[in-house]
């Protein structure tokens, strides 16, 4: 990156001031300008367009790669949040006197919590292979994913009863991103449902359904959901963070994604992999 900026402010260097002393030449050569106050003026204007647009030229990259960094680090401690909490829990939990049954159920947590920080470590290394624009799809089938990651989740969420309804359901897509993309909405379902502990899942003609009935957001808040930092309750425990990323990669993968959403009624999301499913049209038709 930096050496191709570097080739480029060399360049544009170059190119403008040849004309700037092409111009000088002209005004002075073969225009004959007398009026030193008009060269003056002249001049100035164009060493400050220069001196704008070479600033322009060399800032620019460099603060959307520091915007990269810093969203990178970002994300990557609010993924990071959730296991870190769950160990420091059990740690204070075990150091309370306890019987030998509780004692390994705790620990079976923090081995969870660690096969969590794994987990995030390899997203860390999927992240920075995006950035770099590396293509990361692959065949997986969503039904399978989605059961894993139920799976997974039950253990951080034991008291949460998932109700799932699976359509086998081929895809060829970001199965890392997708997965992080799912945790992220359970997760917000789960912390936004105090009262409930249903989560619906449902997958039926290449659409994901996600169903909690939490308290739910009014049409203001849904506007806002995608920002970064913005959170529907302050008490809230993140950075407010997860469903912009949730959204940038749907952008990314051309997932369609809606939120439903009432207050007290709860929200409803759902992706619907459109490339997946006009590819199985193409076939049926072809047959």
């Amino acid at each position: 990156m930096f050496r191709n900026l570097r080739i480029h402010i060399f360049i544009y260097y170059l190119l403008t001031v040849s004309a700037f002393l092409m111009t000088l030449h002209y005004l002075l050569a073969v225009a004959r300008v007398e009026n030193m106050f008009l060269l003056s003026l002249v001049m100035v204007c164009l060493v400050t367009l220069g001196g704008v647009m070479i600033s322009k030229l060399s800032i620019d990259p460099l603060e959307e790669h520091v915007s990269n960094l810093q969203n990178l680090s970002k994300e990557t401690l609010h993924e990071l949040n959730l296991p870190t909490s769950t160990i420091i829990t059990n740690v204070q939990m075990l150091q309370k006197n306890s019987t030998d049954e509780k004692e390994r159920k705790r620990l079976a947590r923090i081995e969870n919590a660690c096969k969590m920080l794994l987990e995030r470590y390899n997203e860390l290394d999927y992240m920075i292979k995006t950035q770099s624009l590396q293509i990361v799809e692959e065949a997986f089938d969503l039904d399978v994913l989605v059961a894993s990651r139920v799976d997974f989740l039950k253990s951080v969420y034991p008291h949460v009863e998932f109700i799932l309804d699976l359509e086998k359901t081929p895809l060829v897509t970001d199965k890392i991103g997708l997965a992080k993309a799912i945790d992220n909405i359970i997760d917000n379902g789960v912390k936004y449902s105090p009262k409930s502990n249903k989560i619906e899942i449902k997958i039926t003609d290449f659409t994901l359904s996600i169903k909690d009935y939490g308290c739910g957001m009014d049409e203001v808040q849904l506007l806002r959901i995608f920002d970064n930092y913005y959170q529907c309750n302050k008490n809230m425990q993140g950075f407010g963070i997860g469903l912009g990323m949730v959204k940038r990669f749907c952008d990314r993968q051309e997932i369609a994604l809606n939120f439903k959403s009432a207050p007290d009624q709860g929200t409803s999301v759902t992706l619907t992999f459109k490339s997946n499913q006009e590819g199985k049209k193409c076939k049926q038709k072809t047959c």
